[in-house]
């Protein structure tokens, strides 16, 4: 099985480069390259008419029913068995599930990896050359392998939506900050590659499954954000906010400052206990299977009008009136809301904060995962990598 898996893992560097250039020819090409492939599904439908084609006699040829998908009961929507992880700091691998057992490797950070099993605390993975044991407490889930009904659209890989006072930012505006996206041997496609603090994950997947029950979808622009990216749009927003007096006053007018609205060092983004996102109303959607289980993939969608557009670098995002102490799970209880914040704002806030996660103060998008920050302080990452490769597999039930 192993080798079959690492074989399979050869190809994905070669499928991502095709169909990520595929996708950057003309609308035309690609609705033709789109109309000309068949979905996945299809090939096993192909294999299937061949196995059932059979002599005419009178002979009757039985075939076995495919086996109904699974549906995942646990803190996630599907299992993180076959999901891809990363290791967010420099970390022991160990040769058993206890902190005091021999290390056999040491991942740095950003080390990619497949989950193969969780037991307690603990996960076992798979790297490319080395397998053992990690506390999954200071790993990152590629939150597209677990929660696949959110939809997800991280622009900083491809075309930045960040503006200052609705004004281009030079060099980051429209531009493809950070490679983001791969090819996702679990999902059958190309993906945004969407890490964040495991624990982090399950309280994500609370705010999802309450949104889809009124109808909704959370819409994740960016969890994990490398510090590379961070500081080049740090040091192009202080350029141009030194030579546009109204980009200034958008991001330095008191009681607000520029960190309020990019961290001029490492920030949350960079530590995986944030999620920048925003809410779509659900117009079609369709069960997918995902190894032995079943899940919901979101096809159409009309996201809300909300405050400002998503990732509007002034205090015209801003969630409440004032700044709030972004430490404290409970402080922004006692603030008062924006005017700007309207209907749609105000629901995703409760999918959020019902689901434990704390808004920011100075945007209307940004979600923190106070508990993760804390339980990680001391040991949290610095975001000094790229996370750009997938190991994920389609999950298995245990037998």
């Amino acid at each position: 099985m192993r080798i079959i898996k690492n074989w399979r893992r050869a190809v994905i560097g070669i499928l991502t480069a095709l169909v990520l250039s595929a996708c950057s020819g003309s609308d035309e090409q690609t609705e033709t390259e789109e109309s000309e492939s068949a979905p996945a599904s299809s090939a096993v439908e192909a294999v299937t008419s061949e196995e059932d084609i059979s002599v005419e006699d009178d002979t009757t040829v039985v075939h076995p029913e495919e086996p109904e998908p699974l549906v995942y009961e646990g803190d996630l929507e599907l299992p993180v068995n076959g999901a891809t992880g990363y290791a967010s700091v420099l970390m022991d691998l160990k040769a058993t599930a206890a902190a005091g057992s021999e290390s056999i490797a040491t991942l740095e950070a950003g080390s990619v990896f497949e989950v193969v099993e969780e037991v307690g605390d603990w996960w076992y993975v798979q790297t490319e050359t080395e397998s053992g044991w990690v506390q999954h407490l200071y790993c990152f889930i590629n939150l597209p392998d677990v929660i696949p009904s959110i939809i997800y659209n991280n622009t900083n890989t491809y075309a930045s939506k960040f503006v200052s006072s609705g004004k281009v930012i030079p060099g980051i505006t429209g531009q493809a900050l950070y490679d983001g996206k791969a090819y996702n041997m679990r999902l059958g496609k190309v993906s945004d590659i969407v890490p964040v603090l495991y624990s982090m994950s399950k309280k994500i997947n609370s705010a999802q499954q309450a949104a889809l029950a009124e109808g909704n979808s959370l819409v994740i622009y960016e969890g994990y954000r490398p510090f590379s990216a961070q500081k080049m749009t740090v040091d192009a927003l202080t350029n141009l906010a030194a030579t546009d007096p109204e980009v200034m006053a958008g991001i330095n007018t008191y009681p607000w400052d520029t960190n309020w609205f990019i961290a001029t060092n490492v920030s949350n983004h960079q530590m995986g206990y944030a999620i920048d996102v925003t809410l779509a109303k659900i117009t079609e959607q369709q069960e997918i299977i995902v190894g032995d289980y079943a899940a919901t993939a979101i096809t159409g969608y009309t996201e809300y009008t909300m405050p400002t557009t998503i990732h509007e670098l002034s205090m015209a995002s801003a969630t409440f009136t004032g700044p709030v102490k972004s430490s404290s799970p409970t402080a922004w209880l006692q603030s008062t809301l924006a005017d700007t914040m309207n209907e749609a704002a105000i629901l995703l806030q409760r999918y959020c904060t019902d689901a434990g996660l704390t808004p920011l103060a100075s945007e209307w998008w940004h979600f923190n995962d106070l508990d993760a920050r804390f339980a990680t302080e001391g040991n949290s990452s610095k975001g000094e990598y790229l996370l750009d490769a997938t190991m994920s597999e389609a999950p298995e039930a245990a037998e």
